[in-house]
């Protein structure tokens, strides 16, 4: 075990596994948060074919629909790839190593999300007003969601150090 680092990068007073463990918390609520949204998502998505009016939704609806359902598969699965990370590697002392691995993969899960709530926009809003407002919907919705996702870290700006000068 390592002992601690007093005068880190970050000012904090902790060992590297003390470390890894914090990183490992806030990663699991990170992915809690993905999860939340790809399961609300999914059982929406997996409501649809059961409704009268499916049968009604044009070949080009029906192939977003069948992207969304595969989006939301490929999302839940980065969320669970997580969880098989640390069950496969439970009490190995390979925390750093997860930490770092987990962080990449939630990286996609978020970016999976973000996509398959903007496809989302497009499917709705081309079933209910058409498709050329299913496009500008889903335009301005990947461009706030890209905006939230990508300017409001870098608005935020570079984490601090000790002494208060940005990384």
């Amino acid at each position: 075990m390592a002992g601690p680092t007093a005068g880190t990068p970050d000012g904090r007073h902790e060992s590297a596994d003390q470390r890894a463990d914090r990183n490992w918390t806030d990663l699991l609520q990170e992915l809690r948060v993905t999860q939340t949204g790809t399961q609300i998502i999914g059982g929406f998505l997996l409501t649809l074919p059961f409704q009268q009016r499916f049968t009604e939704l044009s070949a080009t609806q029906v192939a977003i629909y069948l992207g969304l359902v595969a989006l939301t598969a490929v999302a839940t699965a980065l969320g669970l790839a997580v969880v098989a990370l640390h069950r496969a590697h439970f009490r190995h002392h390979e925390k750093p190593r997860l930490v770092e691995v987990a962080d990449r993969l939630l990286a996609l899960a978020v970016v999976s999300v973000a996509a398959l709530s903007t496809g989302v926009v497009v499917l709705v809003f081309d079933v209910v007003v058409g498709r050329v407002q299913g496009l500008v919907a889903g335009a301005l919705t990947a461009a706030i969601v890209s905006a939230l996702l990508a300017l409001v870290p870098m608005a935020v700006g570079a984490p601090r150090i000790a002494g208060g000068r940005r990384r």
